[in-house]
């Protein structure tokens, strides 16, 4: 049952127009899990205020796309799959590291097969990563703030992949490309 209205910049709430308008710039279309949450301004806003945040951390940028798969997968966001399988294919990531991504297996690299364990471990503990899951992240080379830095990565992420499974926002043409279905 869908009651969720996917909205343009016309028919969105006032609060919601200029995030509708500052996301279709930027992709040159509008996602239709945007245009669904925009029924939420203050969804949308805290959304797009907690990803921008997320850019600015201290991880690479194929690292944050590695928390952000992991999330996705781990909600089962076809969305937000196949929209950062996009992403993370533009950035130069290899076909080996894409492919475990999707399917949720070791990743060919132990730093960042060491992230995604760490991004499951905040995931499955709420936060409360045990100290050994913690020392072996940071034994990975990461630095205590990236520990948070993957905190709000997960927030931001799960926000989103829980609005577009409730909205079920469906996958845009655009996206048909990396389209994915959870393997479990």
């Amino acid at each position: 049952m869908t009651v969720f209205t996917a909205h343009t910049a016309e028919t969105a709430p006032a609060a919601a127009r200029r995030a509708i308008e500052g996301v279709r710039g930027r992709f040159g279309w509008l996602p239709s899990a945007v245009a669904l949450i925009a029924e939420s301004p203050q969804l949308l806003s805290g959304f797009l205020v907690a990803s921008a945040g997320f850019e600015q951390t201290s991880l690479a940028p194929v690292e944050r796309e590695v928390v952000i798969l992991t999330v996705s997968t781990s909600h089962e966001c076809h969305f937000c799959v196949a929209l950062h399988t996009g992403k993370i294919t533009e950035i130069g990531a290899s076909a080996a590291l894409i492919t475990a991504l999707r399917a949720g297996t070791e990743l060919p690299e132990h730093r960042l097969e060491a992230l995604r364990q760490f991004t499951l471990a905040v995931l499955k503990h709420h936060g409360a990563v045990p100290d050994e899951e913690l020392e072996a992240f940071l034994a990975a080379g990461y630095q205590p703030r990236q520990a948070l830095d993957v905190v709000l990565g997960v927030g931001a992420y799960t926000m989103s992949a829980f609005a577009n499974r409730l909205t079920r926002a469906p996958l845009d043409p655009p996206l048909a490309v990396h389209a994915w279905t959870p393997t479990a």
